[in-house]
């Protein structure tokens, strides 16, 4: 069994954004893919989880990224899993590009659920125990709780429809990205790019249901932004998330 997986990816035009850069749901998309992949190698992919009807669901994760690559440019992708504890799967990402420096870092964490209870599993229900990568961390830190140090404004409202949602039947964890990076104008995206982000997925969100995304700054530290969707009809939290921005440039006020 390969303790690390490594894959080959270019970017597509479908991949990025007007800045001609890769967008970071789709980043996403590459470390979910990757996931899903190296699992089945590992002998605890979809297909074998769902004979007793359990699935993977993603819970938490950061990014980090030095650079974006651009349009045309191939990345290479290495993940691998950590030992799991009694509940969580953590798995690291490291993102190279063709002169293998690395230029994005991610830790994710995920768990295992019923499919027709929606409760959590314990991890030994797949009683699997994972090869040694050998590595340090991608990133030195613990996935934890995310809270906003001061108010929240609302953006928009979004309903979620039959192009969010994947084989789980909900929202799917990159679609979570577009939703938090639409809180911010053309302009903010032209001036400013998200140098690291922390998502915790804490409730799923079904199609039908309407999310308010709120944002707010953290006055403290600088660069901070915080993004949360609630659920409008149970008033429960979706997700939370914090940002740290830096600007491409300067700009003169």
């Amino acid at each position: 069994m390969e303790a690390i997986y490594r894959k080959k990816h270019t970017v597509h035009i479908s991949d990025v954004d007007f800045s001609r850069k890769l967008k970071l749901s789709t980043m996403f998309v590459y470390f979910q893919d990757m996931a899903t992949e190296h699992a089945e190698k590992l002998g605890v992919g979809r297909d074998v989880l769902l004979k007793d009807n359990l699935i993977w669901v993603l819970a938490s994760v950061r990014a980090d990224i030095e650079r974006y690559p651009v349009w045309n440019e191939n990345i290479f992708v290495e993940t691998w899993p950590l030992q799991p504890d009694k509940i969580n799967f953590e798995r690291d990402f490291l993102v190279y590009d063709e002169n293998n420096d690395i230029i994005a870092r991610a830790v994710t964490n995920w768990v295992i659920i019923d499919m027709n209870s929606r409760r959590l599993k314990r991890s030994k229900v797949i009683n699997s125990e994972f090869p040694e990568a050998g590595r340090e961390r991608s990133i030195d830190c613990s996935l934890g709780r995310i809270n906003a140090s001061g108010s929240m404004s609302e953006v928009y409202r979004k309903t979620v429809g039959y192009s969010d949602i994947d084989m789980n039947e909900h929202l799917n964890n990159s679609k979570y990205l577009d939703y938090i990076m639409d809180c911010f104008t053309i302009e903010n995206h032209k001036n400013y790019f998200t140098k690291s982000i922390e998502v915790n997925y804490i409730h799923e969100a079904l199609p039908g249901d309407t999310i308010i995304l709120s944002k707010g700054i953290d006055e403290v530290n600088d660069g901070t932004v915080y993004v949360e969707g609630i659920n409008e009809s149970s008033n429960s939290a979706v997700f939370k998330s914090r940002l740290k921005v830096q600007a491409k440039r300067i700009i003169s006020i």
